[in-house]
């Protein structure tokens, strides 16, 4: 097991990470999330070795690892060049850790047949690196750094110079492999739908510090603050004051709204921001007590799905709904919400 304890780094004499801890499991998945500049590469390159922290210390198994050097960590890393010897074929581009382990001719090829077999490029042994696709070019990375069998494993954004479409396709595939093989993992990313499809569990990395972390899930229902709410694009975000705390009643520019909050609800008075997410909102009837009103000013098909702005007022210009009905632009419409499906937010940062 992986431990991270109060890791701390500056830049430009500025905190960059400031007293980072997080563990990472066996047989885990872990995705570092978060915008860039956020520190995510420096923390990954300090775990392995590369960089060294101000403060703090990583072990593995209780093993302090600060004077120990990288290539004796154990770890293995794939970035996101991927860094493939143009001269050397695919199976001795994976065979090179083994090379460097002075493993046997026996067991070099041997894992090299299951490593080709794992990525589903059979066949591919003898092809040259430089007449792969990028998405052959990523596999064949991952099967290098696969196969000295590290105890950890640790990729930074190794899907970023693909299109979104090969993205979607090898963050599924990544993530079998990862499970299949069993190695734990550290996952740097900046993309939320590649971090929900390939994470066991995220680590939201903002201003030097672990802002919420979690299973994917735990993000989409119970985002800690409108920050966490606005990176993933959760749905409409509106600031009202609170009108009473029991039950929760919340003043906005369009009305009073009902809803719920995860943990202390905030005092009579104060500020709170609203989350109110496009799916969860229905057709506006006569039993809804949270209903709002507006013109329908663009339409999108989507599907199974209708998605609509609507112009609420000069305040809230572009709310958006997702519908399964679709409606007649320019026409006025009522949508409701139940009070379970609007969530009442922090409006600050709120370290956790």
């Amino acid at each position: 097991m992986l431990t991270v304890e109060n890791i701390e780094k500056t830049y430009e004499g500025k905190p960059l990470l400031k007293k980072v801890s997080f563990e990472v499991h066996p047989d885990e998945t872990v995705c570092l999330l978060g915008p860039s500049g956020s520190g995510k590469s420096t923390l990954l390159r300090i775990i392995a070795g590369l960089e060294e922290s101000e403060g703090g210390r990583v072990l593995w198994k209780g093993e302090d690892l600060t004077d120990i050097p990288a290539h004796q960590h154990k770890f293995g890393l794939m970035f996101q060049d991927y860094a493939l010897f143009p001269h050397r074929n695919v199976a001795k581009n994976i065979a090179f850790g083994l090379r460097m382990q002075n493993a046997p001719k026996e067991e070099i090829q041997q894992t090299v047949k299951e490593a080709l077999r794992t990525i589903e490029m059979t066949g591919f042994a003898d092809r040259k690196v430089t007449e792969l696709s990028g998405g052959e070019q990523q596999r064949v990375a991952l099967a290098r750094a696969l196969a000295p069998q590290p105890r950890l494993l640790m990729l930074d954004e190794p899907l970023g110079a693909l299109d979104r479409t090969l993205r979607e396709q090898l963050s599924f595939e990544l993530r079998r492999i990862l499970h299949q093989t069993r190695i734990p993992a550290i996952y740097v990313t900046h993309d939320q739908e590649e971090a929900f499809s390939i994470a066991d569990r995220l680590l939201l990395l903002h201003d030097g510090v672990i802002l919420q972390s979690g299973k994917p899930a735990d993000f989409y229902h119970h985002p800690k603050n409108v920050w966490v709410a606005k990176f993933f694009g959760l749905g409409n975000l509106v600031e009202g004051e609170v009108r009473s705390r029991s039950p929760l009643a919340v003043n906005t520019p369009f009305g009073v709204f009902h809803a719920r909050c995860d943990g202390n609800a905030p005092q009579k008075g104060e500020k709170t921001s609203l989350l109110f997410r496009p799916n969860q909102a229905h057709i506006a009837g006569i039993e809804d007590t949270n209903t709002l009103t507006g013109k329908v000013i663009d339409q999108v098909f989507q599907g199974e799905t209708y998605r609509l702005s609507i112009r609420i007022n000069y305040d809230i210009p572009n709310f958006i709904v997702s519908l399964s009905v679709p409606a007649e632009i320019g026409k006025m419409i009522s949508i409701g919400y139940s009070t379970e499906d609007i969530l009442c937010l922090q409006n600050g940062k709120g370290e956790s």
